[in-house]
């Protein structure tokens, strides 16, 4: 296994030479892990109550200032919620100011009118507006909260104030075969785009995969469905439509090659290399507090660890086709096979290809009533990140391991 604690080696050797390294062109600021939503799907760590220190308003004005200067040109205001920050429309405006594409990532919860002028008096440019589902009985109980009348309104709302919207869903066995009902709803409030974005399994997500994986054959309907809205409402909604990984023959590019375009901050200040880093045991993640941003862009480990191809292992180093999906996920290697050099066992070409198919088998003997869903959903709520994190304290892995399948 892979010891992520020490410095990079190439074949247990020298470390590799530093290349050049691009600017990155994508910040995302994740101004908080506080969310007034409890989904059972949530990308932040289990043990996101371990990570409340948050960064002052003069903190993050540091970071995109130093982050503008490195050359990133898109910003994304995510959270946990980060309409929960009263300074918001403070880190907006500066954003604004420094030359950022600005975009605010949001539940809609806490989107008042007022709030909204202010946002659009800031220069805040698009917002995007996630629901759980087309009806109000699922939205509410995938999110663990009575919000789908308020994000109904949120939705007219920001029609209303001018801003560019994109929808966002996503889907999962749940809501699979909705898709037309969701695509209808987009339509009828007016969104520009529609995301909708299947299942991918980290953090939350992870912890209730057994819940949430769909079967083969709803994927297949349910992207045939939006293949047909897609001729037919193509000129007043571009649809997206990503298929979860453990249904493809060959891993997408880790965030578009790992250190090369995108760069997350964490509410406590850690910087990301993806979204799910924070799950790779061993991985020292660099902290804007200590370090400027383009050392950590540049020079600190975490974010050199898996860039370019020098740390590849077989049968990555050797394939044809590495520097299309350059290895895959990394998150992904880990949680599947332990460890995070590995080659995503998505690929087919991977030993571990199996763990894959194992997975996508339980979904279609759950489905078919041949094996018991034996575990309730867990929703993300701070007892439960508590908890989990009282235990990752006491020696047991934060969510279910690559064993547990």
């Amino acid at each position: 296994m892979t010891d992520l604690s020490h410095p990079m080696t190439v074949a247990g050797t020298a470390p590799a030479t530093a290349p050049a390294v691009a600017p990155p062109l994508w910040l995302l600021a994740e101004l908080t892990y506080r969310c007034p939503l409890h989904c059972a799907f949530c990308y932040n760590p289990l043990d996101y109550t371990s990570h409340n220190r948050e960064l002052s308003t003069e903190q993050w004005v540091g970071v995109l200032r130093e982050a503008r200067a490195l050359g990133a040109a898109q910003l994304g205001f995510s959270g946990g919620e980060p309409l929960m920050r009263d300074d918001l429309e403070v880190l907006v405006a500066e954003a604004h100011t420094l030359g950022f594409y600005t975009n605010l990532i949001t539940s809609g919860v806490g989107l008042t009118d007022q709030r909204l002028g202010a946002l659009k008096a800031a220069g805040l440019d698009h917002i995007q507006l996630s629901f759980q589902d087309s009806t109000q009985a699922l939205n509410d109980f995938l999110s663990s909260t009575r919000t789908f009348d308020l994000k109904q309104r949120v939705a007219t709302a920001i029609k209303q104030h001018g801003f560019p919207m994109v929808l966002n869903c996503v889907l999962h066995r749940y809501n699979l075969p909705h898709v037309d009902k969701i695509i209808d709803m987009a339509l009828a409030m007016g969104a520009e785009y529609l995301e909708l974005a299947n299942t991918q399994y980290y953090g939350w997500a992870r912890q209730n995969q057994a819940q949430l994986m769909p079967t083969r054959e709803q994927l297949e309907e349910a992207e045939a469905v939006v293949e047909r809205y897609r001729r037919t409402h193509g000129d007043r909604c571009q649809i997206f439509f990503v298929v979860p990984d453990y249904f493809e023959r060959r891993p997408k590019r880790c965030m578009n090659g790992w250190g090369a375009v995108f760069l997350g901050v964490a509410p406590d200040g850690a910087a990301l290399p993806c979204h799910a880093a924070r799950g790779l045991p061993g991985l020292v993640l660099p902290n804007v507090r200590d370090m400027s941003l383009r050392e950590i862009w540049q020079e600190s480990d975490a974010f050199s660890r898996f860039r370019g191809l020098d740390w590849m292992k077989e049968p990555c180093r050797s394939c044809s086709e590495k520097e299309h999906d350059l290895g895959g996920c990394r998150c992904q290697a880990f949680l599947l096979t332990g460890d995070a050099a590995n080659a995503d066992p998505v690929c087919d070409k991977s030993p571990a290809h199996e763990a894959v198919v194992k997975v996508v088998n339980a979904a279609r003997r759950a489905a078919s009533g041949e094996q018991a869903r034996e575990q309730p959903i867990l929703f993300r709520n701070d007892a439960n990140s508590r908890q989990l994190a009282a235990a990752h304290a006491g020696g047991e892995p934060c969510g279910r391991s690559h064993t547990e399948g």
